[in-house]
């Protein structure tokens, strides 16, 4: 196991009060694994992937029963060994490239920056490190790349500089945020199929963060779901898109374009919004949206185990495992030893 990471939670002080913004979120990662984070923007899967690196607003705390890096414990690191980590062996693709990258800085300068500050290399051996995954990133003329600033380039270029930093140390973890959300549909391809031969070329795990499921049943291993700070489903991408549980998943499937079947109707949505985090919903976070709710769906609801690793949070596929249960234990074929 690379990553894993047990109830993680996440509040940020406001003048209002904490707002919850992860809610004892479990996940782990292995080596060459994809992790797909799904859901609508204000779910909570971005600060969740800036917690696992250390960036998260001073106004935010973070608690987890575990979050263990290849062995380390990532609460008990300092400052200093948290930056040895971070963009060492666990980088990030951040979602917008013109603010990632500084607008003062060559391409060059930012690139070889971080092998230096890393692998305390010449500035000669950085600048080979840069040259070469530039050319793997599909850029052309690396060299004449190296000396120009950010906005010299187009977006689809910044975003593979981008990329081309994150890998720069041979991460064995590498965080992806939207990566193409701001680009057109040819140049996120492209980069798509390069994030994927790369993953392969250097057997890095990856967590993706998006909201475009079409990308996820391409890349994904597993998937989780996430809803207003929580994990509502989380199972293998094949369950997912097979046999999904929870009314959210279900929901969000049922809003993706089908290009094969031409509708003469609008699309489905789900209506109305996440709803805040300020104040402590008991019961189920996606009940005002969901066609499903009843009363019943006001009391907390845990995740509940679907299949073999398959789980979702929906307290009727809750009491449909106890109705199973119950039948069993029932059962005169079942043993009374």
């Amino acid at each position: 196991m690379l990553l894993d990471v047990e109830n993680l939670n996440i509040a940020i002080a406001t003048p209002m009060g904490p707002l919850r913004a992860v809610q004892d979120v479990s996940f782990s990662v292995s080596k060459g694994e994809t992790l797909c984070i799904v859901g609508e923007s204000g779910c909570g899967k971005s600060i969740t992937a800036l917690s696992l690196l250390g960036l998260l607003p001073k106004a935010a705390k973070r608690t987890a029963s575990r979050m263990i890096f290849d062995g380390i414990d990532m609460q008990m690191m300092s400052k200093a060994e948290l930056r040895e980590l971070r963009g060492n062996r666990l980088s990030m693709i951040f979602q917008e490239p013109m603010t990632a990258l500084n607008p003062l800085h060559t391409v060059g300068r930012q690139l070889t920056d971080v092998y230096r500050a890393h692998r305390k290399a010449t500035r000669k051996k950085a600048r080979e490190r840069a040259t070469y995954l530039l050319e793997r990133v599909g850029i052309s003329n690396p060299l004449q790349r190296l000396n120009q600033y950010p906005h010299e380039l187009s977006g689809g270029l910044r975003q593979r500089v981008v990329i081309a930093m994150a890998l720069m140390c041979e991460p064995e973890l590498i965080v992806a945020d939207e990566p193409t959300t701001a680009l057109d549909v040819t140049i996120q391809a492209e980069l798509l199929r390069l994030l994927i031969d790369l993953q392969k070329s250097f057997g890095m795990g990856m967590i993706m963060i998006t909201h475009d499921l079409g990308l996820v049943s391409r890349i994904a291993d597993q998937v989780i779901v996430m809803y207003a700070g929580q994990v509502v489903e989380a199972a293998s991408v094949e369950k997912i898109f097979s046999s999904p549980s929870h009314p959210y998943t279900r929901a969000l499937l049922g809003s993706v374009p089908d290009p094969s079947h031409p509708r003469m109707e609008p699309l489905p949505s789900i209506p109305g919004t996440v709803p805040s985090l300020l104040n402590r919903i008991e019961g189920c976070h996606f009940f005002d949206r969901c066609s499903f709710a009843s009363d019943s769906c006001k009391k907390p609801v845990q995740l509940a185990k679907v299949s073999q690793n398959h789980e979702a949070r929906c307290i009727k596929l809750a009491r449909r495992n106890l109705r199973e249960r119950l039948w069993h234990e029932r059962s005169p074929h079942s043993s009374t030893d």
